[in-house]
């Protein structure tokens, strides 16, 4: 089922944590926090939402990094449930699309939680002080990816954040699958 997170809270700050990457490393938000702004993304490994558009995320996120925003992708699924979006895997899709950002593991989804994060993909765009500037969509992509030729929504709005701290004031909200929380 596609759930659809909240347009921008414009100024909400982002949370602290520290989370496990696939690459051995425990990264908090100051480890990943950029000069000019800081993008977090919480996706999985097999939604088709995220599938459709992982070599847009790549190629957007090492651009962003050029231009000074620090990128981390979260995954927060319960493995119990969903296998496939286990560390391990996580760590294969991590290598196999050459993720220049660090890919967390947030097991407890408390991380996920404090994002108030619903779905995957979803974006988290921050100015340089922490400020949520974008909560929008990669770009017109759904279960499939859109054309080629796409206005790339997210890499453009991170851009104006970098240069002027804020972001666009129209945004239209992400689309995915659901967040899998652990039951009870």
């Amino acid at each position: 089922m596609a759930v659809t997170p909240p347009i921008c809270d414009f100024g909400w700050k982002a949370p602290g944590f520290t989370l496990p990457a696939t690459d051995g490393v425990h990264y908090s938000l100051d480890d990943i926090r950029g000069p000019n702004g800081t993008l977090i993304m919480f996706i999985c490994n097999h939604c088709p939402y995220v599938q459709a558009i992982l070599d847009r995320i790549v190629r957007d996120a090492a651009q962003l990094q050029e231009a000074g925003i620090g990128v981390a992708a979260i995954s927060a699924n319960d493995v119990a449930d969903y296998p496939e979006d286990s560390f391990e895997n996580m760590g294969k899709i991590a290598k196999d699309h050459g993720f220049s950002f660090p890919y967390l593991y947030d097991e407890s989804q408390e991380v996920a939680k404090a994002f108030g994060a619903v779905c995957t993909p979803d974006f988290f765009g921050f100015d340089a002080r922490d400020g949520l500037q974008y909560r929008g969509r990669l770009d017109a992509s759904m279960r499939q990816a859109g054309p080629s030729d796409a206005k790339r929504e997210l890499y453009e709005a991170m851009i104006g954040v970098a240069r002027t701290g804020a972001g666009p004031r129209e945004q239209i909200a992400s689309m995915g699958c659901s967040i899998k929380w652990k039951s009870a």
